[in-house]
């Protein structure tokens, strides 16, 4: 089996390739897993039919071109294509909606399945307290309860406070791209500890779901 992630980043990548990881090893040990991350999410393409635009490089820009070609490559084989991003400002609902309606006019001969955090691939990382307590064993576990999971809040923002504790305020007043590194930081030490079992975030249960059924059904095909 072969699958490919498509990511906002490799931050958030990183977390869902070790999930998606854990999640496929109870199915099979007999598969391969890509990583393919973008520059951001970027803006759904005025002409989605057509080659994108030069330098394209968010995965909404490039997304109806990738599925296309792995359409063309991949139609027919065991390979499952995962679209991972963050709903950020926007209904995940309607998100979720148009990312099936695109997957399914570009990809209809392969299985796809989308991974929606809700606001930011953060709210997954604060779904898994154990993780956040053995990669930072120091981390303000009272900060944590006051979060409201899968919530509009400003999810790495809320990580930041945990994490940093008192220093919070300084990191988040520098901006990016120093705030990128530590995002990048926080998912590469934090992901190394999180189990799906683990996980209470609705939006990753959806996920969890879906990628599980994508599996039963590639495996049973």
């Amino acid at each position: 089996m072969r699958v490919e992630i498509l990511s906002e980043d490799r931050s958030g990548g990183v977390v869902l390739e070790r999930l998606t990881n854990c999640i496929l090893r109870e199915f099979t040990k007999e598969y391969t897993c890509f990583l393919r991350p973008h520059r951001g999410c970027g803006y759904w393409p005025d002409h989605p039919d057509e080659k994108p635009a030069p330098f394209a490089a968010g995965l909404l820009e490039l997304l109806p071109a990738k599925l296309r070609a792995y359409e063309k490559v991949y139609a027919g084989t065991d390979t499952i294509v995962i679209v991972c991003i963050d709903s950020d400002d926007k209904d995940p609902e309607e998100l979720m909606k148009r990312l099936k309606e695109t997957c399914r006019k570009y990809a209809q001969n392969l299985a796809t399945v989308i991974a929606i955090s809700v606001e930011e691939m953060e709210s997954w990382i604060l779904a898994d307290k154990n993780a956040i307590l053995l990669a930072y064993p120091d981390a303000d576990m009272d900060k944590l309860a006051e979060y409201e999971q899968d919530s509009i809040c400003g999810t790495w923002e809320v990580l930041c406070d945990v994490l940093l504790r008192e220093q919070s305020p300084r990191v988040r007043r520098i901006g990016y791209p120093a705030v990128g590194q530590y995002k990048a930081t926080w998912a590469e030490k934090i992901s190394k500890y999180m189990l799906p079992g683990n996980n209470v975030s609705p939006s990753f249960k959806k996920f969890e779901l879906a990628l599980s059924g994508a599996v039963r059904q590639v495996l049973d095909a």
